[in-house]
């Protein structure tokens, strides 16, 4: 998608796509996990997260998610996405007045553009068949075993056997 918060070329031969919730204790877990991830496999993989708040479990996910977008706008989607994570458990009104203080940023987010990219990747998920968080797509593919290391090191190893799979075939 357009609006997609990815780290990583948009050449690399590797994407891992999450959707998140900033709330969701096991989306706080996985952060490691993906920053690990990204300096194992380096410049071979992008990383992109999509905004998935579970309002009916974590009703401070979309606020949570809103001040992502707010901080997106001023250049810092990155820095506010590591804050949230790593502060899952002070995600109130003030907390988040906080961090946008932090951030310099006018507001904790909660206009009708930032309303929109997070429905557009709830939707995007929802069509993708996610139903909880983390959701982990490698190459596109949905990954249904474990966030943990090994096994995301294991699924993006045999996506990037298969991407060369497919190479070889065409050329």
């Amino acid at each position: 998608m357009d609006n997609d918060h990815a780290q990583g070329p948009a050449d690399a031969p590797l994407t891992l796509l999450e959707y998140g919730d900033y709330q969701c204790p096991s989306t706080g877990r996985a952060f490691g996990v993906v920053e690990r991830l990204q300096l194992h496999f380096a410049e071979r993989l992008r990383f992109v997260f999509r905004h998935f708040p579970m309002v009916d479990q974590h009703p401070r996910a979309m606020p949570a998610a809103l001040l992502a977008e707010a901080a997106a706008d001023a250049g810092s989607f990155w820095g506010m996405h590591a804050l949230l994570l790593s502060h899952q458990n002070s995600l109130e009104d003030p907390d988040l007045s906080r961090y946008a203080e932090q951030f310099g940023l006018p507001g904790t987010g909660g206009t009708r553009v930032h309303y929109e990219r997070v429905d557009a990747d709830l939707a995007a998920g929802r069509a993708a068949g996610v139903t909880r968080t983390p959701a982990f797509f490698v190459n596109g593919v949905p990954h249904e075993g474990g966030f943990d290391f090994g096994s995301l090191v294991t699924a993006i190893e045999q996506a990037a056997v298969q991407a060369t799979e497919k190479a070889v075939e065409k050329g």
